[in-house]
């Protein structure tokens, strides 16, 4: 499908976004997972029907900017990089579509500043990950330690198609077509071969999250029509369950398919028309 490629200045960093879908179509922001990049959401746009969608590259991943060596990849830091695009495209409102982390980021979103979000669809995921505070002193120790050893050498990979194989067996597997579209946003060629172009920073543990209470605070806030998507073999657990819950209207709809359901053939056309039937319903 025929796609712009997007540059933003956000904070005096560069931020890469793929938008598909006619100009003045319904605007909507996608927002992928972990290590993941604006091209998860491929199999999607052929089948969406009036949708400007702008897939970004989130900060330090795809052909966006990573942060500073000194700053911490808080999943907080992204809701004012999102609203920022947003802001230079003109959107005072929009809508939002998110998948795994980029769900989870949406979800806060959507809670901090309803005034403009119109609406909130979520791919595998539902607000972010959580520690209880009694385990925060050692999470925050453990991360403090990992962070004073990051000089971690990157892998290199002889050609792309290894590099390809590396990624349809990775932590979350998914088809052959999927990782090309992956790998060819998120790898760069070197001397010594491929390596992934993600930030390595982006592998170290969080040296703060947010506790349940603070994330049921921000989703009891969403007041948008909104819609969970989950996959019979995805990551949801009865928190996901409990948590969906706190959104008033929330839609649900489990398919057949993994944590990357929207990147497998056949599942993520139903998808695309649940999506089609939602928007069209607003």
């Amino acid at each position: 499908m025929q796609a712009d490629e997007l540059r933003f200045e956000v904070n005096g960093h560069l931020i890469a976004a793929r938008a598909t879908g006619p100009e003045d179509g319904l605007p909507v922001l996608a927002l992928h997972g972990w290590l993941d990049n604006a091209a998860t959401f491929k199999a999607l746009e052929p089948a969406l029907e009036g949708v400007r969608l702008v897939a970004l590259d989130l900060m330090g991943h795809g052909f966006s900017d990573h942060r500073p060596a000194s700053m911490p990849y808080y999943i907080w830091d992204n809701l004012s990089d999102v609203v920022a695009v947003a802001d230079e495209l003109n959107w005072q409102t929009f809508h939002l579509l998110g998948h795994s982390m980029g769900a989870s980021i949406s979800s806060l979103l959507a809670g901090a500043m309803p005034e403009r979000v119109e609406s909130l669809i979520l791919l595998e995921g539902l607000g972010p990950l959580v520690d209880a505070p009694t385990d925060l002193p050692e999470q925050m120790a453990q991360a403090i330690r990992r962070r004073s050893r990051r000089n971690r050498k990157p892998r290199f990979y002889a050609s792309i198609e290894e590099a390809v194989a590396a990624r349809i067996n990775g932590r979350f597997p998914v088809g052959e077509q999927a990782a090309r579209w992956l790998v060819e946003r998120s790898i760069v060629h070197t001397a010594r071969g491929f390596r992934w172009r993600s930030d390595p920073a982006l592998n170290l543990p969080s040296v703060l999250r947010m506790s349940e209470e603070q994330v049921r605070a921000f989703l009891l806030r969403i007041s948008c029509p909104s819609l969970l998507v989950l996959g019979t073999g995805g990551v949801a657990t009865d928190l996901t369950q409990a948590r969906a819950g706190c959104i008033n209207g929330l839609q649900r709809l489990t398919l057949e398919g993994g944590h990357h359901l929207h990147l497998e053939q056949g599942v993520s056309e139903t998808i695309a028309q649940a999506i089609n039937r939602f928007y069209a319903a607003l």
